[in-house]
């Protein structure tokens, strides 16, 4: 059912998201936004893996390691409060090994974990982005939040997005992938 309330957002980018950092469902507006991180198969729609691993995050995010920074921090919560839970472990290791930028920044023990923001992107097809966030987590012990993008209105953010979703419309959520990739995370 949150699926299908994400679905039912069609101005508005959004995804549900669990306790790991893995994007579950998006709506196509959402989908069109993380284009990069759709069309890159090893990060497997994970926005920590996306973040650290793929080189077209730190085009994508204006503020990459304030982006990286919460990636972390909110891992670390996770890894406080289910300590057992072996994807995550899994997840973390993977990011340890793979990722100097990753080690260090876990090693540091700081935890910052934003619920509200502004995000800053850049998008390859509209260019800068804008957007207010928000995430909202839902009551029950799911450990799943419903993370949402808004743009003031008349402004250059609000523009790009209706571009975006206008694009997004006219080809399919693999297309949509593809058309955005760069050579180094284009799907075979």
């Amino acid at each position: 059912s949150v699926a299908r309330i994400v679905e039912g957002m069609p101005g508005m980018p959004a995804y549900v998201m669990n306790n790991r950092l893995d994007a579950l469902a998006a709506n196509p507006l959402g989908r069109a936004l993380y284009s990069e991180m759709y069309a890159d198969a090893t990060c497997g729609a994970n926005v920590a893996r996306f973040a650290f691993l793929n080189p077209a995050a730190r085009r994508f995010y204006t503020d990459w390691e304030r982006m990286a920074r919460f990636a972390v921090g909110a891992l670390r919560v996770e890894a406080g409060k289910n300590p057992y839970d072996r994807e995550l472990s899994n997840l973390i290791g993977e990011l340890t090994t793979r990722s100097d930028t990753f080690r260090v920044m876990w090693g540091s023990h700081d935890v910052h974990v934003f619920r509200e923001s502004t995000k800053r992107l850049h998008h390859p097809l509209v260019g800068d982005l804008e957007l207010d966030q928000e995430t909202m987590s839902l009551p029950d012990d799911s450990g799943l939040s419903v993370v949402v993008y808004s743009a003031p209105p008349e402004t250059a953010t609000e523009d790009g997005l209706k571009l975006l979703a206008s694009w997004s419309a006219t080809t399919g959520p693999e297309q949509n992938a593809q058309s955005t990739s760069t050579p180094s995370t284009r799907q075979p």
